[in-house]
């Protein structure tokens, strides 16, 4: 029987991002973009047979690289040598990981590092309140590095907007839902607002 929602304990007070984890093809291919080319440590390695949340058998070399502010981006290494599939219904823009980095000059930095290393890089794109690169690691996962350009006074502000801003799509999207239902449109649903008119699509940029 589920608890009346006034009796639970209060959220825990999330810090930060601990790591997130992705599936690697080769454990030293990976390290070797991210730690020689990127700039982030090898920190931690955990390996095992078993999955200890599930106790299913597959082994694995389970290691992690460390950014500045302690959290973690990690991998599996399953010993099979097979890249992570991408989403079949999620266009390869969408699904990605986006590391912050100081400036500007940082991000123009790390895209001629990484274009000397033979990696392809779309950007710097600005995004008005930052500005990023992208790229993809050897496992067909795609990075962001984004710079950010808005203070705390305006993420701030926008903050006081992005409830009501929602809540406006959402409205929308049920009333899309209906139509779509009733067989009178077809077409994904456009927001309401564009906050990129500016924008002219020629690349897979976000």
């Amino acid at each position: 029987m589920t608890a009346p929602h006034d009796t639970l304990p209060p959220p825990a007070a999330i810090q930060q991002l601990h790591h997130y984890a992705y599936k690697a093809r080769d454990a030293e291919e990976t390290r070797h973009f991210y730690e020689d080319i990127l700039g982030l440590p090898l920190y931690h390695i955990i390996q095992s047979d078993y999955v200890p949340s599930t106790g299913e058998y597959c082994p694995y070399t389970h290691f992690f690289f460390r950014l500045q502010d302690g959290s973690f981006i990690a991998f599996f290494d399953l010993g099979d040598d097979v890249k992570p599939e991408p989403s079949p219904n999620t266009p390869p823009w969408v699904n990605h990981i986006a590391f912050r980095v100081n400036t500007v000059q940082e991000l123009e930095d790390t895209k001629t590092r990484l274009q000397a290393h033979g990696v392809q890089v779309l950007g710097v794109t600005d995004h008005h309140i930052f500005k990023s690169i992208y790229f993809f690691d050897p496992n067909g996962i795609r990075l962001e590095l984004s710079a950010q350009l808005a203070d705390t006074a305006q993420m701030q502000r926008e903050s006081t907007t992005a409830h009501a801003r929602l809540a406006e799509w959402t409205a929308r999207k049920e009333q899309w839902r209906k139509e779509r239902a009733g067989g009178h449109t077809s077409a994904p649903l456009k927001p309401q607002t564009n906050d990129r008119p500016e924008f002219v699509p020629t690349t897979g940029s976000e």
